[in-house]
This record gives C-alpha cells, structure tokens and sequence, in this order.
C-alpha cells in the first residue's frame, strides 16, 4: 500500500513537472511566433535595399496652410524605401491648430522646438477630461448642453518629447507657444500594422487644402507623382465623399453643419489659425504627469490599457541622459523598455548631443535601421556598407535627413558649432555594437585574435583594446595627440 501510495505521488510529480514544461515550451514558442511576426514585416522589402550610395536629405515638397507648414520628404527615395520609412516636417505658427488626421502606419513624432497641446484620438477609449464645475451647473438641465464639454486626455507638448502613435489613431497639434512649433514625424510603412502597399496613406477629418492654378506642365507632374505614391495632403477631407444628406441624418445636423463637415468652400488648409486660442478641459500644471511618468518609468506594461497607455516621453532632458560625458556630450534612448507602447509600435528613439569636435564612435545596429534628422549645429559622417565601400562621406546640416541601413557601419564627429541630433528606429529595442570603446566588439576580443586578424605587435592591439577604455560611444577629442604624447 506505502509503495502504490509512493508511485502515485511520484506520478503526479513527474506530471506537475512535464506540464509546466510543456507550459514553459508553449510560452516560448508564442514569444517566438510573436517576435517572427514582428520582424518578418520587413522581409518583403529586403530586396529594395540595394544602396551603392546614400545621400543626406531635405524635403522635396512644401504644403503652405493659413497657420503653417507641410514638409515632405520623398518616401520613393531609394533609402527610405529601403528602411520602409516616410518622413514629414510640420511648421505650426503660434495659436496655430494641425488638423485632425490619422495615416495607415505607426509614426514617432519629435517635438524639436515650441511647446503646445496635443491630441491621439483612441476609438473605444472614454472621455476622461470634464468639466466638474459646468456639469453641476447642468444637473437637471439636461436639454441644455451647450456649455458642457468632455474629451479624451490632453497632452501638453514641449520641446524634446516624442510622441508614439498608433497606426490609425487621430491626431491634432496646437501651438500655444509665441514662437512656431516644430515637429518631426517618421512613419512606419513596412509595419504589420499597415495592412494596405507600402505608401503612407493620410487621411483628414477636418479642412480642405487650398486650390492652386497650375500650368499644364504641373498638372502633368502632380499626375506622375501621384502615380508614383509621392507623398501629398489630401486635397479634401473623408467626410468630402459621403452626401451631404447621408451626413445629415448620421449627425442628427443640420445640411447646412453638413457642409461644414465637408469642408466646402475652405480653403485654408490643414493648418489653421484659432481665433483667441485653444480653450480646451487639462490640468492646470504639467508637472504632475511628468513626475508620474519618472515614477513609473519602469513598469513594464502590462497593468497598462491602450486607453492609458502613457504616448509620450521627454528626451532632452539631461538628467535622463544613458550615456554621458563630460567633455564629449550625451546620447538618451527611448526603447521598449521605457515607454511599453514602442513595443506595440515596434520603434524606438534617441536623442543626441556632441560638443565641439568630439565623436560618436563608429558603430553600428545590429536590429534596426536608424534614421538621423539634425536638430542643431553640423557634423562630419561616414558609412560603410557590406562590401567594405564607403556609401557616405559628407557633412550633415540642420534640418537635413539620413537613413543609416541595418547593420551599415558609421561614425559622426561634431563641427565647431557642436552637433545634435535625434534618430527614429526600426525595433523597439534597438541593439548597438560599437567598434570603439569599453563596450566594443575590438574590447571582447582576445589579443591574440587582433594580432592575427590586423598582423599588428601586441603593443599596438593592446591600444586597439584599451586606448579608449574608459568611454562608451561618445570619445572627446584630442586622445589620438594624447596617445602619442605618452608613447
């Protein structure tokens, strides 16, 4: 009886153990299937990447607006084709409002200069700010609503902050600043989120954009860049295309506020001044959700909804530096780890600031490519492709725009003026393998390996490994003098 009672327990045992086995297996088997099916977005684009050169870019088309600036990049450009990438520029005047509009692809938005509010429209999510005070006076009145207002969450906006959006999500911008706003936006084209071709599709809610007489040699080039998938403002917003009547009914409106919906007859475009300002339900003082999102920075998402989800992150604040030198500078990340929605997006951000001649070490990434826009100042930047060829030597300027492919090796050094910069990546989690430095490859070898590889003395691989030992990424300048000075 004790040995069929023993044989019994030890049967369970050996179950217990083989189940969570095979629960184990099962976890990460669907950990693997996920991360597949993340990655296998940008399978179908692969053989776009035949880059023999790489050219730093500017907008190529400009979009006037009553209160701003739509700039454009050509997504049809071999580089951004290659990382499956559409990049924009907005330039909103101050009270001025960036209509609503949602696009077909997940998109990072950087807020590099001015301060504002901002909106990320979620279907399905409640209506969190109100106004407590109208909604008493109103309290058995409810026939009267026309002083009550409530909406989703408002975000206020400051220079350095990204902005994560999901594909298909709304999205306003409002410039309450006294200087213009101005923010970057790169789009995702290659996501499993974009369900339609790899052109970056917007879609407006609001507005019209203005009319312009064109000669007939202009009709003819919009047509081929239209054929092309050239990015472009939609001319008329998506109410445009439903009868005023079937508006009219849905709405419970007038034919009249129908109209209106459409956008007959309004020609300012997707920016447009609000007259006496953006009078909106938020908190009075930004500080509380700042000192939150530091306080929680740290979770990892998973007691997060997409309804309060936290969509932005600050990067130019110093103190939130990853990397930091004295005299060289500092480079801060935003991953998956810090902001749980760039997991769902797949993207990620860094921001970066080199002084006077210093380096940022040659390096390169191994999951991601890497979009460089300049926000300050002038740098010197070299990439080298798989071939060992150089594919870009050249000086990079403010407001210009790079693509660095998956696993291209490149190195900045900063002009006298300093340089800065952020960059949009593919993966959330991007990984960077420096060649220089204490967390460099060079560093992981043996020396043997490095006299062999390089047929150098040991003396000379002992400087490969630990002339810069003491740095990560960001080198000062001067230690190549240095090092000759104490040999």
């Amino acid at each position: 009886m004790m040995k069929s009672s023993s044989l019994a327990c030890l049967g369970f045992c050996f179950l217990f153990v083989l189940n969570g086995c095979l629960g184990q297996i099962e976890q990460g088997v669907g950990w693997q299937t996920q991360q597949q099916q993340q990655q296998s977005r940008r399978y179908q684009g692969q053989s776009q990447c035949r880059i023999e050169n790489i050219n730093a870019q500017e907008p190529n088309r400009r979009v006037e607006s009553e209160a701003g600036v739509t700039e454009l990049w050509d997504q049809n450009n071999e580089q951004f084709e290659c990382a499956g990438v559409a990049p924009a520029r907005y330039i909103i005047q101050p009270n001025g409002l960036l209509l609503p509009f949602f696009v077909n692809a997940p998109r990072l938005v950087y807020i590099v200069q001015g301060r504002g509010m901002s909106g990320a429209l979620i279907p399905g999510c409640p209506e969190t700010f109100h106004s407590i005070r109208q909604s008493a006076q109103l309290r058995g009145r409810p026939q009267q609503q026309g002083a009550r207002d409530q909406h989703q969450k408002i975000r206020q906006i400051q220079q350095g902050d990204i902005l994560a959006l999901p594909a298909g999500v709304t999205h306003w911008l409002y410039n309450e600043g006294e200087t213009p706003l101005i923010a970057v936006s790169l789009h995702d084209t290659s996501s499993n989120a974009n369900q339609l071709d790899r052109q970056l599709r917007r879609f407006q809610l609001a507005g019209s954009q203005q009319t312009q007489t064109m000669s007939p040699y202009q009709q003819q080039q919009q047509q081929r860049q239209q054929v092309r998938g050239q990015q472009d403002i939609p001319t008329n917003n998506i109410f445009s295309g439903f009868s005023v009547e079937t508006l009219a009914e849905a709405f419970g409106v007038s034919t009249e506020t129908a109209r209106r919906l459409q956008g007959q007859d309004d020609q300012r475009g997707n920016i447009v001044f609000v007259e006496g300002g953006l009078h909106a339900i938020r908190p009075q003082q930004g500080e509380y959700e700042e000192e939150q999102e530091q306080r929680y920075r740290t979770t990892n998402g998973l007691e997060e909804t997409i309804c309060s989800m936290r969509l932005k992150q600050n990067i130019a604040n110093p103190t939130r530096a990853d990397i930091y030198s004295e005299n060289g500078g500092r480079i801060t990340t935003l991953n998956g780890q810090k902001l749980p929605i760039l997991n769902f997006l797949q993207m990620s951000a860094e921001r970066g600031v080199l002084y006077q001649n210093a380096l940022h070490a040659p390096h390169w990434h191994s999951n991601a490519h890497s979009v460089i826009y300049v926000t300050r100042g002038s740098c010197r930047c070299q990439i080298v492709g798989n071939q060992g060829r150089q594919v870009f030597n050249g000086q990079l300027n403010q407001g210009q725009m790079l693509v660095v492919p998956q696993n291209f090796a490149m190195v900045k050094q900063a002009g006298n003026e300093g340089f800065e910069w952020v960059s949009f990546k593919t993966n959330a989690n991007a990984m960077t393998s420096p060649l220089v430095g204490k967390t460099s490859v060079l560093r992981a070898m043996p020396v043997n390996v490095l006299m062999t590889a390089y047929q150098i003395s040991r003396e000379e691989a002992n400087r490969l490994k630990y002339n810069r030992q003491e740095e990560t990424l960001i080198l000062t300048p001067g230690s190549r003098s240095q090092v000759r000075d104490s040999a």
